[in-house]
């Protein structure tokens, strides 16, 4: 294929099904005829993202707990971009996110980090780098063996094993940051009428399977 046949070719893009549904379900549908659906889905996306992260950084503030954390802008895009995917769903989530705390701590306890600074206190020594390629290995294999692939749970056993947060107080309200995030995902997409599920998306047998 040509380099101006590629270029020629439209790019495969995310429709916006949420924002379609919600709007929808408000009565507000015409805004897509009147505006850009782009546009509208864009305004969405910024008025969502301020109102979760604004939510959980309040609360965190109000609690000194790291209510917010960088792994939960990622799950948030899942959740509201494609919220379709499996990896988007509440059980891939919470588990993908529980195994990263797991062996994020884990891999400071097997190195003896879990009392020493940050790397970004006190620089990336072999442990350090023992600590993280452990805590990221790990997150993957028990991810695949427990069937609960959630990407960003990657950063949020990073952010562990890097000593950024290790509390093991503070590690359990990562968990219920994720909760809530969650909860906020099933109200807005069952409110646009996306079929999302309560906890994990159930596969129809096919008409071979069937006896």
């Amino acid at each position: 294929m040509s380099d101006s046949s590629r270029h020629s070719r439209p790019l495969e893009l995310l429709e916006p099904e949420v924002v379609r549904g919600l709007l929808g379900r408000l009565r507000l549908a015409s805004l897509l005829g009147r505006f850009n659906e782009r546009h509208v889905w864009a305004a969405f996306m910024f008025v969502n993202g301020m109102i979760s992260i604004g939510l959980m950084a309040g609360l965190a503030m109000l609690t000194k707990t790291p209510l917010v954390f960088p792994s939960l802008g990622p799950t948030a895009f899942l959740f509201f971009f494609t919220p379709n995917l499996p990896t988007a769903t509440p059980r891939h989530t919470i588990y993908g996110h529980a195994i990263g705390i797991a062996c994020g701590f884990g891999a400071l306890l097997l190195t003896g980090l879990h009392h020493a600074p940050p790397a970004m206190v006190m620089g990336v020594t072999p442990a350090r780098i023992l600590a993280a390629a452990l805590s990221l290995a790990g997150t993957g294999a028990l991810m695949i063996l427990f069937k609960a692939a959630h990407p960003p749970a990657g950063a949020t056993t990073l952010i562990i094993s890097l000593g950024i947060i290790t509390k093991p107080f503070h590690l359990a309200m990562i968990l219920v940051a994720v909760a809530l995030l969650t909860l906020q995902a099933i109200v807005i997409n069952r409110l646009a009428g996306i079929d999302y599920p309560l906890w994990a998306r159930r596969v129809l047998p096919t008409p071979e399977a069937l006896p």
